[in-house]
């Protein structure tokens, strides 16, 4: 019983090409669509407000940003150290997808 597998290794081998095709259609769907944001040193930016950092007995209608803080450094990438306008520094690092650019 000899069975021919050379129509095997030619269907294996479009697979791997289709397959590599569709993780690169992927790949740009997904680049067109993300809003890669970067900042730098010394630019004004403001912060979402959070369950966390939202006082008490403010209404739902209160303002879903605050600021403008200032990134006084880079701890990672896309996490930031935040001053506001006094020099004192925010306590932890905020990430980027809490904060957008403030252009005031």
């Amino acid at each position: 019983m000899l069975i021919n597998l050379e129509p095997l290794e030619g269907r294996r081998d479009l697979a791997h090409v289709r397959i590599a095709v569709q993780k690169q259609m992927m790949e740009q769907y997904y680049n067109q669509r993300n809003n890669l944001r970067y900042f730098k040193v010394g630019d004004l930016v403001l912060r979402k407000v959070t369950q966390n950092t939202r006082e008490l007995n403010v209404s739902k209608l209160a303002s879903t940003w605050e600021g403008p803080y200032r990134v006084s450094a880079i701890t990672g990438k896309g996490s930031y150290e935040l001053e506001n306008h006094n020099g004192d520094k925010l306590p932890s690092n905020w990430n980027v997808a809490h904060l957008k650019r403030y252009y005031g």
